[in-house]
């Protein structure tokens, strides 16, 4: 049987240090090929790119191991890698190492966990990988230690269907982290402002700033276990529907069209059918 196929993708650039660190980490799991952002691309989500053409050029960045640098996004690196680098479809796409967190809320946010998320789409197993650490000097050892034992688990035993994992590490040595610990999605969320500015134009510019507030007191969150020296390691579903609220909406709503309608036929309705 052939080695394992891993895709390594990243947001912060082919050139980051947590990309390289990420590449050396999979070295001997498996081939290991990279597709990743010829500059960075923090803070895109899932975006695509549609009005203009994209750039595939190859790199030696990583010594033998084959390399792609792309002119679009972290999702278009992983489309492109899909359709028209890889000759089968690979058993792991790892994405990262994140130079800072994508906890709770900031998976919204993160090219890295949507490049994940994208090749997950495609049915890859899949894990986007954060270490708590802006800098760019940051230490990655922990991170990439981490991240060998995690993709080793998923090559070994899978992921469940239509889930993929979000894993962030605290910053610190391998051995003051406490290992791994599974955990859900805290409920935090960025409080903002735009600072407002002059160019020597006198035209007015706009700078985001803001901080992140943790709302969640839970002891099973992300939040938590970084907070307390663990690797918080979050199962990330496709499926955004709110199941809870479904029951809800019936029962709160007085709109019956798709419950009522019979061979087609949409009941009469007045202004009533339509308050809540």
């Amino acid at each position: 049987m052939s080695k394992p196929l891993i895709l390594v993708v990243n947001d912060d650039g082919v050139t980051a240090p947590g990309i390289r660190a990420l590449v050396e980490a999979m070295a001997g799991l498996g081939d290991v090929l990279v597709v990743a952002p010829d500059s960075p691309q923090s803070g895109m989500g899932h975006a695509i790119t549609l009005s203009k053409p994209l750039r595939l050029t190859q790199v030696h960045h990583f010594g033998e191991v084959q390399a792609y640098q792309c002119s679009g996004t972290p999702v278009d690196c992983v489309k492109l890698a899909v359709d028209k680098v890889l000759h089968r479809k690979p058993d792991l796409c790892v994405s990262g190492i994140n130079h800072g967190s994508n906890s709770s809320i900031n998976i919204i946010y993160s090219g890295t966990m949507s490049a994940a998320m994208e090749a997950s789409l495609e049915g890859i197993p899949s894990v986007g990988f954060s270490l708590c650490d802006y800098k760019h000097e940051a230490d990655f050892t922990a991170a990439a230690y981490y991240a060998r034992i995690v993709a080793q688990s998923i090559l070994k035993d899978g992921l469940p269907e239509n889930t993929l994992l979000n894993v962030n590490i605290p910053k610190g040595k391998v051995e003051e982290l406490k290992g791994l610990k599974i955990s859900r999605q805290a409920k935090a969320k960025w409080e903002e402002e735009y600072i407002q500015r002059e160019d020597p134009f006198g035209r007015p510019y706009y700078w985001l700033t803001g901080k992140f507030v943790n709302h969640d007191e839970g002891t099973d969150t992300d939040e938590w276990a970084l907070a307390n020296g663990y690797v918080s390691v979050v199962p990330v579903q496709h499926d955004l529907t709110a199941h809870k609220a479904i029951n809800f909406i019936k029962e709160k709503w007085r709109v019956n069209v798709h419950e009522d309608a019979q061979d087609g036929q949409v009941p009469n309705q007045s202004k009533e059918d339509f308050s809540f």
